[in-house]
């Protein structure tokens, strides 16, 4: 089984394709993660599994890689003891980050009344996608990527799987408003409905995952003193991009307004 544990997830899912379902039983999404080189004995720290639902997890993985034998597993020994899934309280600063994404989910929820019927030759259709390709670029990229990138990302080795799985996301929503931009000069309106749409489901798991998996994991290993220093950049950024935190948030509300959709909450 050492070998295994030792083992990237995707390569492990790939020889046994029932544990990635089991791992979906858990709401562990690494069958959807598009580089999947976490080992399998890191995935219960990420997680933060209660010990109960770790004994369990891993007997079902031992039984479906070794389906004659007992296979002993050792618990894993986290900071927190193992509170369990779905308890998680943030950090000053990861919470400041939380609450950004709210924003930006309120963002993509317009994407859809965006798109449909959508044609780039209409100035008012033109005017709503370039709103939406300013406010990814600014507010979702120079502004809340740049925050993780830059500041809290430095915090670790980003030589980690797990902040690389994050840092790819991040180019690959680039890429989708490169296309945007792009279709929009030659006229393509099937382009920018697609990369648009495909920007917003990247996104959509790519919060969520940061909410539940990565914020909750890094708060479990920072020290008080770089919480503080995190704090401190946090506020810094903040007020360099207090304008466009303005304007964007501004720009969301009209959205809101027109569609006359309730704000996410």
């Amino acid at each position: 089984m050492e070998r295994y544990l030792n083992k990237g997830i995707k390569q492990v899912i790939i020889e046994f394709p029932a544990v990635g379902s089991i791992l979906d039983e858990y709401n562990i999404g690494c069958t959807l993660c598009g580089v999947g080189a976490c080992l399998l004995k890191d995935i219960v720290e990420v997680h933060n599994l209660s010990p109960e639902e770790e004994r369990e997890l891993m007997g079902r993985i031992s039984k479906v890689i070794y389906p004659d034998r007992v296979v002993e597993i050792p618990v894993t020994q986290r900071k927190n003891g193992g509170a369990g899934a779905g308890e998680v309280k943030y950090s000053p600063p990861m919470q400041g980050l939380v609450d950004e994404h709210t924003v930006i989910k309120r963002l993509l929820a317009m994407i859809p009344f965006i798109i449909e019927d959508m044609e780039v030759s209409r100035g008012e259709d033109r005017a709503l996608v370039l709103g939406t390709v300013d406010f990814i670029r600014s507010y979702a990229d120079r502004y809340h990527h740049a925050k993780e990138e830059d500041i809290l990302f430095k915090e670790f080795d980003e030589n980690l799987d797990i902040i690389k799985v994050f840092n790819e996301d991040h180019k690959i929503g680039r890429g989708h408003v490169k296309a945007v931009i792009e279709a929009l000069e030659t006229g393509d309106n099937r382009s920018i409905k697609e990369h648009l749409a495909g920007y917003r489901e990247l996104l959509k798991g790519h919060i969520k995952r940061e909410d539940e998996v990565l914020y909750p994991w890094m708060d479990r290993n920072l020290s008080t003193s770089q919480i503080g220093r995190l704090f401190a950049g946090f506020i810094n950024v903040d007020e360099q991009f207090r304008e466009v935190r303005a304007k964007q948030g501004a720009f969301v509300k009209t959205l809101e307004k027109k569609y006359k959709y309730e704000e996410v909450k």
